[in-house]
């Protein structure tokens, strides 16, 4: 693999030079010493459906101090995309190989086959892998490399009761499946479970597995993929995380926006000079109290959900800590999608459990387009488009051992593919096909890269070109440099929508379609997102 050789050397080169110097220090001329050999911990946390100004690092009002913590002292990415759906971007993750490769573009009830995960690479790199959270697929996690797992082996649940039937003094949990969803605890798989404990939050309870199975291996070398269900719906949240947020949604949509964007570019991640498209969210003034009430309530509780993950993560942060380990800990935050306009509704119409109020264990409410542009300031659109607000998501590297310089902010366009070829880069290790499984699906080379340089900072060449792609539902596009050419159906298939055509260097907020005046390149790109999803989908 040419992009591992050519890294490996470069890197080689740095530690002849820098030999007599101390860790993350600069020689004379400002050539910064190599980062360590590998990191000492890897720890992925995956949030779920989480706008591109849901963290206050990223622009939101919402108090998000340990993960700001982070991010500040760490690498931020403004230009970092998913799949724009859930159980495609973890595939992407996971395998470094897009999910048209893996069976997982369709129907997250297919198993994932082929490809190489990066639990079965740092496994065989010397790494103890862990899996706590959400997977959303069939296949088990400890048959793709994970020596231990725990969590949401299915899509979204109940965070209170995730089972079928009410618990003592409660009415029956709101769910989208009704014989209820798979858990995995090991190997020991169950439709349907329901905690006994009757302070059950899901959240709480990925955390509490987490630092127990953490605390299980400690002294060695661990990878930890922690995928939290956060805060994609059903909107549930304690009373007391709710508490905190009491009115601070009061004033719409448009302010709190509007508030988002300044903020955003008070964190120079957004250039003010970008059009910016016009706001598609209704007009607060023109709802009646009762709806404006309920709209409040919605935000309220989709921001105590980011509270208390925040918190929760924390806890996370404040044990490598005390370890002494955090700062030799690589430390990956992202999330699977944008924030998400999706409805799950009761027979009526409305909310499944209407009558019970929203944020409790008897309604599946959603957060619904509005909030979720809100949501997603300053880009269009949300999960299930290939716009960005579907596809761009929050994220941030922590890894104060092994960056050139904290607090730098990457808009270098990088994806959920890079993860699993950028830490074989920083192990040291090529893809070893022999790790995946023989299922007859034949081998597939990683289609994302190895973005350490970018990374880490340490190596100041840029990326060799690329194009990323991406096909879910009614929604298709492929980038390349400054252009990106996009599309969006509700009806029909993705490919029978009309194209259009963004220059994101001077409109990065995807606000005025070019494809008229520049034919040549709509046709050169569609032609490459044809042979693209010919090769991709050809198994």
């Amino acid at each position: 693999m040419p992009w591992l050789t050519s890294r490996r050397t470069a890197l080689a080169l740095l530690g002849l030079l820098g030999a007599c110097a101390a860790p993350g220090s600069r020689l004379a001329g400002g050539i910064p010493t190599p980062p360590p050999a590998r990191p000492r911990n890897i720890v992925i946390v995956m949030a779920d459906d989480m706008g591109y100004a849901d963290l206050g690092c990223f622009g939101s009002e919402v108090p998000t101090p340990n993960l700001d913590r982070l991010a500040m002292a760490g690498v931020r990415f403004t230009q970092f995309h998913s799949t724009g759906k859930c159980f495609p971007s973890r595939s992407a993750l996971l395998t470094g190989l897009y999910p048209q490769q893996t069976g997982t573009d369709r129907n997250a009830r297919t198993p994932m086959r082929g490809g190489v995960t990066i639990a079965e690479s740092l496994r065989a790199a010397g790494y103890r892998t862990l899996m706590v959270g959400k997977h959303h697929s069939t296949t088990q996690p400890m048959d793709r490399g994970f020596d231990r797992y725990r969590g949401l082996r299915d899509g979204a649940a109940n965070y209170f009761n995730p089972g079928i039937a009410a618990r003592p003094g409660e009415p029956d949990p709101a769910r989208k499946a009704e014989q209820g969803r798979w858990w995995c605890f090991d190997r020991e798989c169950i439709k349907g479970f329901s905690p006994d404990d009757p302070d059950f939050y899901s959240t709480d309870a990925f955390t509490d597995w987490a630092l127990e199975l953490l605390d299980q291996y400690r002294g060695e070398p661990t990878f930890l993929y922690l995928a939290y269900t956060a805060p994609h719906d059903p909107l549930h949240a304690r009373p007391a995380d709710i508490a905190q947020h009491k009115g601070r949604y009061d004033e719409g949509y448009a302010a709190i926006a509007e508030a988002r964007y300044r903020k955003q570019v008070n964190l120079k991640l957004i250039d003010p000079a970008a059009p910016r498209a016009a706001p598609a969210w209704d007009s607060w003034d023109q709802l009646d109290p009762a709806a404006r009430a309920e709209e409040t309530r919605r935000m309220e509780v989709y921001a105590a959900m980011i509270t208390n993950l925040d918190r929760n993560i924390g806890r996370v942060i404040t044990t490598l800590e005390e370890r002494g380990e955090l700062d030799d800990s690589l430390f990956l935050f992202t999330s699977d999608n944008g924030a998400s306009a999706e409805e799950v509704l009761g027979e009526d119409g409305g909310d499944v459990g209407a009558a019970h109020p929203i944020g409790t264990v008897g309604r599946w409410a959603s957060l619904r387009k509005n909030w979720a542009e809100v949501a997603n300031t300053p880009l269009r659109y949300y999960k299930n488009y290939s716009f960005n607000g579907g596809l761009l998501v929050p994220t941030f590297v922590h890894w104060p051992n092994g960056l050139a310089k904290s607090g730098r902010i990457v808009r270098e366009p990088l994806h959920l593919l890079d993860v699993h070829p950028t830490l074989l880069g920083l192990v040291g290790l090529p893809l070893d096909p022999a790790l995946g499984p023989n299922d007859g699906s034949g081998f597939a080379m990683l289609e994302g890269v190895d973005a350490a340089s970018v990374l880490t900072g340490f190596d100041t060449s840029p990326l060799p070109p690329r194009q990323i792609a991406n096909l879910w539902g009614g929604g298709r596009m492929i980038r390349e440099g400054r252009w990106k050419l996009v599309s969006h159906t509700e009806r029909g298939g993705a490919q029978s929508a009309t194209w259009e055509l963004y220059d994101l260097d001077t409109d990065p907020l995807e606000t005025r379609d070019l494809a008229a005046g520049q034919p040549d390149i709509v046709a050169r790109l569609a032609k490459d997102w044809d042979r693209w999803l010919y090769r991709t989908s050809k198994r």
